[in-house]
């Protein structure tokens, strides 16, 4: 059989002593200076060199010609920079050359775009509070002795492994994050004696698989009658997180009470996020002990939630684009998290259980009926299915069970619209 490379990722909790976070700290300052710096470099090359000369206007300032700025070259200057500023000398030479690789992958990502062609955002200047992590791409095996982990020049820090590292699982890469409430290490461990995943030979049929309509009403409607509502995690938050930040607003800029509230801030915000996390995998967990196979919708959150394209009459005034009630919808989607639960937590525990997620296409599994499978049409705000064969339902649980049917081969073709 075929082996495979099988990669995870373990985070601890790391309890550095004073002298230990100070040291991360400086670390992150220098990090995040140099970051910027190099990224202005390509910037700058950016802006004066990238018109082609047929194009250029008749008067213009002609740049001074020099190498384009690119991952070696940046990476080479390291050893200068270490010269002229012997204080970068502290940090580790892997930690630095990562450092490059990440203006690297952000400048590609808007020049170039991914490997799909998709284009990111122009990469913007780190501030002090967005620089929070830094990279050993390389550790020792055996970094981990009892209750310590040992990081190059930084030595051996406490941490709290609330779980072992599995048999067989050898550590690859570390990071280390300044969160709100404390540091973090997050390990990626690698196995190339696990065997590939054979999820995709399981044969879906009526009695094995389960369709799931995710939404906002119903966070989920499985087909098989199940349906659960989302608990809001943000929204029950909100006047709390209002308060905090009105509060906030008060205290000058730079003092010392605005920091502290930015800090409960960001802890309320963390709080959240965990909240809904634990609460995605416990629901995942529930729903791989009930099929082998699991229907979901290749659904696209980001145009889900795109901002309204704006409305003009003829003399170019701006109309009503209903933005205002589309912005309570986007902020409803955040809360929910339904592309992190289908894209990544249901894939994740369903391919570790040894099941298999699989997309179907959306188109029409919320115009038809699920059981004659005729088109009944509805708007966003009908949210029960009544349809003439008899069929009356809560709209998601309709669309749950005619994701499965799509699932297990049943088309729903223009030719059956019409």
């Amino acid at each position: 059989m075929y082996n495979g490379i099988m990669k995870i990722a373990y985070q601890y909790k790391l309890i550095p002593t004073y002298e230990q976070e100070s040291r991360m700290d400086k670390w992150l300052d220098m990090l995040r200076h140099q970051y910027n710096w190099l990224l202005s470099d390509r910037f700058d090359w950016w802006e004066m060199n990238r018109t082609a000369i047929d194009v250029c206007p008749l008067t213009c300032s002609i740049a001074t010609p020099r190498e384009q700025p690119e991952y070696y070259g940046q990476k080479r200057s390291l050893v200068l920079l270490k010269k002229e500023r012997d204080w970068y000398s502290d940090i580790h030479a892997d930690v630095l050359q990562d450092m490059v690789k990440r203006v690297d992958l952000a400048f590609s990502r808007f020049i170039k775009g991914d490997s799909k062609g998709k284009h990111s955002g122009r990469p913007r200047f780190k501030a002090k509070n967005r620089y929070r992590t830094f990279a050993f791409p390389r550790v020792k095996a055996d970094c981990i002795q009892g209750n310590q982990i040992t990081l190059p020049k930084l030595g051996a820090i406490k941490f709290i492994q609330h779980r072992p590292i599995p048999d067989g699982f050898v550590i690859k890469r570390a990071l280390v994050t300044n969160k709100a409430d404390c540091w973090y290490v997050t390990l990626t461990l690698e196995d190339v004696s696990v065997p590939d995943s054979l999820t995709d030979e399981i044969v879906a049929t009526e009695a094995n698989s389960l369709g799931i309509d995710a939404g906002l009403e119903y966070f989920i409607a499985c087909s098989d009658g199940t349906m659960i509502e989302p608990p809001k995690f943000f929204r029950k938050a909100e006047g709390r997180l209002a308060k905090l930040q009105s509060k906030r607003e008060l205290r000058s800029k730079g003092g010392k009470a605005r920091r502290k509230l930015n800090i409960r801030v960001a802890k309320l915000h963390q709080r959240i996020a965990r909240q809904r996390k634990q609460w995605h995998f416990e629901i995942a967990e529930k729903l791989v002990d009930r099929a082998e196979v699991i229907f979901v919708e290749a659904l696209k959150v980001s145009n889900m939630s795109r901002r309204n394209k704006p409305k003009q009459d003829e003399d170019g005034t701006f109309l009503p684009n209903g933005q205002a009630a589309k912005s309570g919808l986007n902020k409803s989607f955040a809360d929910g998290g339904i592309a992190g639960f289908l894209n990544e937590i249901l894939p994740y525990k369903a391919e570790k259980a040894g099941r298999s997620v699989r997309k179907v296409n959306p188109a029409g599994t919320s115009q038809h009926c699920a059981i004659c499978l005729n088109r009944v049409p509805k708007e966003l705000g009908d949210r029960w299915h009544y349809c003439s064969c008899g069929a009356s339902m809560p709209r998601d649980l309709n669309s749950g069970i005619l994701i499965k049917k799509v699932g297990l081969g049943i088309s729903l073709t223009i030719k059956r619209e019409g």
